[in-house]
């Protein structure tokens, strides 16, 4: 039985609650990740994820002032509408210096180091969630993935049998 302190990513990368969405983005991009944990000091307090990201633009696509256009439409921009444009550009580097505490998930499912990689994916499963910070006690020690666990079970097959396996 393989538990999670062996199979998480040991210094997970993090933002802090005023870390500005731009910059939050560049992690994600950087590290190839798609969730951050947002820390208060050294208290986790939160998590973004692209999800997060994504459902901000939706909300934001919908309202009054925000028109981004299709590719179609940039070629055909009536005058009037490159107003509108200007206004969207502005809406959209607004987002940019958002902080992370403005779109976070507050409600945080965590793994404990000693908790069975099993129990771990049994979590994000059941929660729908693709990654948990790992506490000990309230300072974070690492992250678990969906990718850690497959990794965790694929050595562990290997190690079992000996051999790889086609």
């Amino acid at each position: 039985m393989m538990l999670v302190k062996e199979a998480m990513t040991k210094t997970p990368v993090t933002c802090r609650t005023d870390t500005p969405l731009r910059e939050v983005v560049a992690l994600f991009r950087k590290h190839h990740i798609g969730g951050l944990p947002v820390l208060d000091g050294t208290e986790l307090v939160g998590m973004v994820t692209e999800s997060d990201l994504i459902s901000l633009l939706e909300t934001e696509r919908t309202s009054d002032d925000l028109w981004l256009p299709s590719p179609f439409e940039v070629i055909e921009i009536p005058i009037r509408e490159y107003i509108n444009w200007e206004k969207t550009r502005h809406s959209l580097q607004n987002i940019g210096d958002m902080p992370a505490k403005k779109i976070m998930t507050r409600r945080i499912i965590t793994a404990a180091e000693n908790m069975d990689v099993e129990a771990a994916a049994s979590l994000m499963l059941r929660e729908g969630i693709s990654r948990l910070p790992v506490l000990r006690g309230k300072i974070i020690v690492g992250i678990i993935t969906r990718a850690d666990i497959i990794n965790a079970i694929g050595s562990s097959y290997t190690q079992n049998t000996g051999t790889d396996q086609q």
